[in-house]
């Protein structure tokens, strides 16, 4: 999985009680624009990402 600066980090959710989850990329900390990514979500808080199978990058 290779991210740039802007670009979406999109989680989906394996139960309907939780929707997918999109937040941008702030940072890519990995080589080659690999993970690990730092997120901004909707809510403002900010995390450091190891996007598993259920995630995938929307480019910006």
């Amino acid at each position: 999985m290779r991210a740039n600066v802007g670009d979406l980090l999109l989680v989906e959710s394996n139960s309907a009680e939780q929707h997918r989850r999109e937040g941008e990329i702030i940072e890519v900390q990995g080589a080659d624009g690999q993970p690990p990514f730092l997120v901004r979500w909707p809510d403002g808080h900010e995390a450091l990402c190891f996007p598993g199978p259920d995630a995938r990058v929307r480019p910006a």
